[in-house]
């Protein structure tokens, strides 16, 4: 009879516990370290064989007689082997199974006895014969808690085993995260994050299959499945139990499905990351598939598919994949409709049900299955957490599918097709199919190719065809189509002419590329590629957790364990060849050339089956291609110069700055034509700095002619600095300029060395600004363009602009705007600039590695390159603008059409008043305690469309709750449902529970208290309180601190006042975009006609005059009093 304390022993090693007298099972006495091999290696291989079975488990010592034993090892699945030590004559059959990537059997190594440790790690050995096996070695304990012991190698039925662990990721210097890699027995990849200090944890799971693997007879199935995953498990039943814990503990998820991956991911609050993760694996371990909850999905993945329909980028990547060769899975319809997955399947007999039961069992399996886990918890915290909960996904043995033939043979090479967009849009694509090129990530020859032919400096390709006025824009690079096969291409945004040339500017490529073969690969280029992004990587700013674990769980799919952070960052081999062998790829007889423009549609007599869109595919002429091929050199062309811009100084500065430990910048100048912001970063520590510039002038809106003029200035101030900053956005330097209702806004972010020089240049062209009269026109076409092609987006996005028009009480509609863009001149923008340059006042923010004496000398700098006549803005022209009050127990629709989607859209507004600390907090824990519940009800249960949204709007000082649903139905049915769920959410609201209520107000008090993550989110979240001219730098603790005083009933009477149909005092906006494309909506309206109805909106018809009988809400009371900004008359 076994002792009771043998048991006991076995018992603790299994379940992780700590025992302080060790049992041996073969004596049945306490160890000591002479007997301590002895006791691991028997509880082992005694355990090993009661679980798996007598005659299934070899104990080997290292005086096995090999010779005299006729096993046949590769049918056993576990070896227990008491040796710390390799042999040298170990049979043919130990050996690693290369096609499954795992040993075949199991080994594991019993450790010699180690009195000072007691937990143990897995450490692969290599044997000289190439045989990879399984030692156990020493393990930290985990932080917190007693160390856990681990017995490696262990199936997941029989504890949670770790076969390989991964302590040597590469990690920027900079990172102060911990990374740890595990495979698990069932050949899960996992890759864990520790951060201590992260606001969030985050987690995705990546399934190494998509849509290139549904079933030929049901296209789309693979994104079903996605859908599906979401609406109940075994476990936890409930359709929305995942979503409801989320949203409970301030988290999101989301997930995508795309040719050869599927991934679902999600953020919560940290001390809730276990159980987020519990409800997840469960995904992959037995959802259920209801039929109830098939039949209604499907609605979803209709409305998706719809979403879609008018959308050119959706419409081209399928134009794509349908003019592919019909035989290669590439050709597939990936996102499904009702047609692929109901009505079709459903004639031919077809269980849809059962397929996606089918595919679940067939693709979702641990070994094609990759998992990133961030949390605040120790790396063996976290590892314990994985191993219980993940052990479970099954290992079915998939191998995961790779497609090497290229969907485009050599036969559906040498063509060209035109197509005809929704759209007002003009480019060209030079698409060259080639292999995959990953697995060359050292040395990044796809890297090097793009870097040069997507230049934007001085002799590049972009430079010459702008010079030429055929194109705005140019993007060239590589992207993989799926594992296997890729494309190299180059991306033209055309102007006017542009599409008059495209044979010389596919010609003018082929020039660049033989100037390319000609110079040869260059090692200086390559080299300072290699240095650039080895400076990127060092001082890499820190990612959020979805961020980080979402942009990186594919990749364990494609890199070593250990190069998964530094893979895209760090090249290390100069291999000139592989420059030569892609480039080799790279000519006539190798490509295909698209073309998109509104003029060829009596050109285009194909239609594409899936989205309609209409094309024509041809072949092009040999006479064409032999042109192409004899390109002569271009003296326009050459390579990039040295990069100038490249920082030579990275270091913190080391003078103190009263600002760095304060939470609000200081105004270290203030005169009457520029007031400058300053804080010293202690946080970030890194050698960067962020520049913010507001140049504020009353003229930049005054009317549709000077709002024209500012956008058309801005489109032209990018276009003149492109090829002087390009250098800089290579080193480093992130800019922008932009227009708004108040001026120009300017934005520098990265390095600091070399900032100044690229501010001052930006402000050199402001000023100095004189405008090319070739490129004026060209960017007043495009801006027309933009102005025309709004009416292409999506239904909601109409419905947010629509509302913008009704409450802001200044804002110029599309229509005022287009009729005056049409007679603008060059000149009239010269003397437009010249007048706004000396009748402006400039705000701005310096935050980061720069002293106050550097920040003051640029700023006097700024302020000097002002024209010396220019005229100080009084303080009452440089106020904000303020947005229109609606009465109480008002009910206001304003109704438009959209002729070019099939969906309709209905926005409802709930107004609540000015922003105030309370209200706010009011608000946003109504928005998140209705946001569940909404997004369940609505989407859901009701199926009532793909695109459904609640949450607060934020504009002019003024908030409210808004719900916006887009759909197939008539916005009039959509407002009835919306407004039933707003009715039943009062009952919900009263009887949440106590602990319910804490749970949402502790989980908007986390996301408020969310720190950011970067240098500019941090410069970001200051600007935005400079620039709302409130100035409460200390926000987050100051509303958290007010939140954790509301309670549930004022939280309720907060809904009655504002939201509640029932209110007397509800002021509700509601907004229609009501499709008349065919098969919309239409404009009938489908409501229930009840007569008991007391109260009907007051439509909205014309915009002035509604405006015009409503009173502005004042502007929210600054927090601090900071005076105003500007000239001041004193009396």
């Amino acid at each position: 009879m076994v002792k009771i304390s043998a048991i006991l022993a076995i018992l603790a090693i299994f379940m992780g516990c700590i025992w302080a007298a060790r049992v041996c099972n073969s004596c049945g006495s306490e160890c000591a370290p002479a007997c301590g091999t002895r006791y691991f290696r028997s509880c082992c291989f005694n355990y090993l064989r009661k679980k798996r079975g007598p005659d299934n488990v070899k104990l080997l010592s290292e005086n096995h007689d090999f010779k005299a034993d006729n096993t046949q090892w590769s049918t056993l699945p576990v070896i227990v082997i008491d040796t710390l030590e390799p042999w040298n004559d170990m049979p043919s059959d130990f050996k690693l199974n290369t096609n499954e990537n795992r040993l075949q059997p199991e080994f594991i190594f019993s450790p010699t006895y180690r009195s000072t440790c007691n937990s143990f790690i897995s450490i692969q050995r290599r044997h000289q014969s190439g045989m990879t096996v399984t030692q156990c070695a020493p393990r930290s304990p985990n932080r917190g808690q007693s160390p856990t012991e681990i017995h490696p190698g262990l199936s997941a039925d029989e504890g949670t085993g770790v076969v390989k662990r991964y302590d040597d990721i590469v990690k920027s210097q900079e990172d102060k995260r911990e990374y740890r890699g595990l495979h698990l027995p069932n050949r899960l990849k996992v890759l864990l994050v520790s951060d201590p200090t992260t606001d969030k944890s985050a987690a995705a799971l990546d399934v190494n299959v998509g849509y290139l693997s549904d079933p030929d007879e049901l296209p789309g199935l693979a994104h079903f499945c996605e859908h599906m995953l979401f609406l109940g498990t075994e476990k936890y039943p409930e359709e929305n139990e995942y979503n409801k814990f989320l949203s409970a503990h301030g988290g999101s998820s989301n997930a995508s499905t795309s040719s050869d991956h599927t991934m679902y991911f999600f953020d919560v609050l940290p001390q809730h990351l276990g159980g987020a993760l519990d409800i997840f694996a469960q995904f992959f371990i037995s959802p259920l598939f209801t039929e109830t909850a098939t039949g209604r999905e499907l609605s979803a993945v209709n409305s998706e598919h719809e979403k879609n329909l008018s959308s050119d980028t959706w419409r081209l990547d399928q134009l794509n994949k349908s003019t592919a060769d019909p035989k290669h899975p590439f050709h597939k319809f990936g996102t499904g409709n009702r047609d692929t997955l109901e009505r079709i399947p459903k004639e031919k007999g077809i269980d849809v049900r059962k397929e996606l039961l089918k595919f679940h069992q067939k693709w979702y399996s641990a070994n094609i299955m990759t998992l990133i886990v961030m949390g605040k918890e120790s790396l063996d915290e976290l590892e314990d957490m994985v191993t219980k909960l993940f052990s479970s996904v099954e290992d079915r043995s998939v191998t995961p599918p790779s497609w090497p033939d290229h969907p485009f043979p050599p036969h559906l090479r040498r063509k060209q097709a035109y197509c005809y967009p929704v759209k007002d849009l003009r480019s060209l694509s030079i698409d060259f199919p080639i292999p995959d090129t990953r697995k060359h990530y050292k040395s990044g020859p796809s890297h090097y190719l793009s870097h040069l032919l997507g230049h934007e400096g001085p002799g590049s390709l972009l430079s010459a065809l702008k010079e030429k006025g055929w194109c705005n824009s140019l993007i060239g690079g590589t992207r993989i189509g799926a594992r296997g096969f890729a494309f190299f291409g180059v991306q033209v945004d055309l102007t006017e002419a542009g599409v008059e040339h495209i044979d010389d500017i596919v010609e003018l490529v082929f020039q660049y590329i033989a100037l390319l073969k000609a110079e040869g690969a260059q090692r200086w280029v390559w080299e300072e590629q290699r240095d650039l992004m080895a400076m990127e990587f060092r001082f890499k700013d820190a990612q959020c957790p979805r961020a980080l674990v979402t942009g990186h769980v594919h990749l364990l799919q494609e890199f070593p364990m250990e190069d998964i952070l530094s893979a895209y960052y760090l090249i290390t081999d100069w291999r000139p060849d592989l420059i030569d062998e892609l480039l080799s790829l790279l000519t006539p007889d190798n490509v295909r050339v698209g073309v998109v423009a509104k003029c060829f549609e009596k050109k285009c007599t194909q239609t594409e089956p899936w989205y309609g869109t209409k094309y024509l595919q041809e072949d092009i002429a040999e006479e064409k291609l032999n042109k192409w091929k004899s390109v002569k050199p271009n003296p326009d062309l050459h390579l990039p110069l040295p990069n100038e811009f490249i920082p030579s100084k990275l270091e913190l500065e080391n003078s103190k700055d009263p600002t760095s430990e304060s939470i609000a910048p200081a105004i270290i100048k203030d005169t009457p034509l520029m007031r400058l912001w300053y804080k010293r970063d202690n946080e970030f520590l890194l050698p960067k700095a962020f520049v913010t510039l507001d140049l504020v002038s009353p003229l930049a809106y005054s009317d549709p002619v000077n709002c024209n003029l500012t956008s058309i200035w801005v489109l032209l101030l990018r276009d003149s600095l492109q090829q002087f900053a390009y250098a800089a956005e290579l080193a480093g330097l992130r800019w922008s300029v932009g227009n708004a209702k108040y001026g120009l806004s300017i934005t520098v972010d990265g390095y600091d060395d070399k900032q100044h020089v690229l501010l001052e240049k930006i402000i050199d062209h402001i000023v100095n600004f004189k405008a090319d009269p070739k490129r004026f026109e060209i960017m007043k076409e495009s801006h027309i363009r933009g102005i025309k092609n709004f009416e292409a987006e999506q239904p909601y996005q109409h419905a947010v602009y629509q509302q913008a028009l009704c409450l802001s009480d200044l804002v110029w509609t599309r229509c005022q705007l287009l009729n005056a863009a049409e007679s603008v001149t060059a000149e009239q923008l010269n003397e437009f600039t010249a007048r706004l340059v000396r009748k402006v006042h400039v705000e701005g923010l310096m935050f980061g590695n720069i002293t106050r004496e550097r920040a003051l000398a640029v700023a006097d700098t700024i302020e000097n390159k002002l024209p010396k006549d220019a005229t100080p803005l009084l303080a009452q022209q440089l106020l904000l603008y303020r947005e229109v009050e609606m009465e109480k127990g008002a009910w206001y629709l304003r109704e438009t059409e959209n002729t070019v989607h099939k969906s309709s859209c209905a926005s409802l507004y709930y107004a609540c008043g000015v922003r105030r600390t309370r209200a706010n907090v009011l608000l946003e824990l109504l928005a998140h305690a209705l946001s569940e519940p909404c997004f369940h009800v609505l989407r859901t249960q009701e199926q009532l469309g793909y695109i459904v949204f609640s949450g607060v709007r934020r504009s002019n000082g003024v908030q409210g709750l808004r719900i916006i649903v887009q759909s197939d139905r008539h916005p009039a049915y959509l407002e009835e449902r919306i407004e039933s769920f707003i009715e039943g959410s009062q009952e919900y609201l009263e009887n949440m529970s106590e602990e319910e209520f804490l749970k949402h107000r502790s989980a908007v008090a986390a996301q408020k208290l969310e720190r950011p993550k970067r240098l500019a989110n941090k410069a970001s979240q200051l600007w935005g309180e400079i620039a709302a001219q409130v100035y409460n730098f200390d926000r987050p603790r100051v509303e958290v601190d007010e939140l954790n005083t509301v309670t549930k009933e004022e939280l309720v009477d907060f809904f009655k006042k504002h939201v509640s149909p029932n209110s007397k005092e509800r002021q509700k906006l509601s907004i229609y975009i009501v499709s008349t494309a065919e098969g919309g909506a239409g404009k009938q309206d489908e409501s229930s006609n009840n007569k008991e109805k007391k109260l009907e909106p007051v439509v909205i018809q014309d915009l002035v005059e509604f405006k015009s009988r409503r009173r502005l809400y004042p502007h929210p009371t600054p927090f601090n009093n900071i005076p105003r900004k500007g000239a001041h008359c004193k009396l």
